[in-house]
């Protein structure tokens, strides 16, 4: 079993590992409430900066060397977000992130040193909620995290609905596009992965519009566009299942074969 470290503070680190550094002026202000970040990565020296990457930036990061490592921490320790490494050393990282989505809805980001689009398509099927290239930018990292804990409402990134914010319905769904949260008819929060939040939100930039599945790899984020046509509809596919009420039958993201995607608004709808 690898070395396991709790909460222990560490002073410097291999930026290079990352695609660029983090300068002293990036860093957030420090907060009352530490969101707990595991760390599972057999790469020593990744693994180091991580861990001194996630300390500067407020976070309490619990490093790993092993989904065994996962194991034992989970049993004491409440995370609030798993990095996990796509190649561990003799196991699979998605065997892990499988393993945790069977077992609850503890927030993922995956992290890889390759490219392989099926690995992309299957970490995002299985339930991942985001997917980083080695090397990349510390900033960019620490960003996607903290969108991803805003998504499941933890950290202290999470900001209280506005009474007059900017809302928008759904059907039967509201989005506070201020606050980035997608909520049922009686208030509770819909958990969507930040890959989902990204493409309802730029739908919703462009209502009643056919969008290309190239257009959509282009304009959804630059981490999307290494990836192939088949992850759009992996997205469109999740998305679906929660914001329509019969998804196999979808009234707001519908398909126009041989051009793409639409997303209709309710008063279009209702004039079909």
């Amino acid at each position: 079993m690898g070395q396991i470290v709790i909460f222990e503070t560490k002073k410097t680190a291999t930026h290079s590992l990352f695609g660029s550094s983090l300068r002293q002026s990036d860093r957030k202000a420090p907060v009352m409430k530490r969101s707990k970040i595991g760390i599972v990565d057999d790469e020593v020296g990744m693994r180091d900066a991580l861990f001194a990457l996630l300390s500067e930036n407020e976070f309490d990061p619990v490093a790993m060397a092993s989904s065994a490592d996962f194991a034992v921490v989970r049993k004491s320790v409440d995370l609030d977000l798993v990095l996990i490494d796509l190649q561990l050393r003799g196991e699979s990282g998605l065997e892990l992130a499988m393993d945790i989505r069977r077992t609850g809805d503890l927030p993922i980001v995956m992290l890889t040193g390759r490219g392989d689009e099926t690995d992309k398509i299957v970490g995002l099927e299985v339930g991942a909620d985001d997917y980083m290239l080695k090397p990349f930018n510390p900033r960019e990292l620490i960003a996607r995290i903290r969108a991803v804990l805003r998504r499941y409402g933890k950290g202290e990134s999470l900001i209280p609905a506005q009474e007059n914010g900017d809302q928008v319905a759904v059907g039967h769904l509201r989005v506070d596009r201020e606050n980035k949260i997608l909520s049922a008819p009686n208030g509770d929060e819909i958990s969507l992965t930040n890959a989902e939040y990204r493409l309802l939100d730029f739908f919703l930039d462009r209502p009643n519009e056919v969008i290309s599945r190239v257009e959509l790899l282009a304009e959804i984020g630059s981490d999307l566009t290494r990836y192939m046509d088949r992850t759009i509809d992996v997205l469109i596919l999740r998305l679906r299942r929660k914001i329509e009420e019969n998804p196999s039958k979808p009234i707001h993201l519908q398909t126009r074969r041989g051009q793409g995607y639409i997303f209709v608004t309710d008063d279009e709808a209702a004039s079909l």
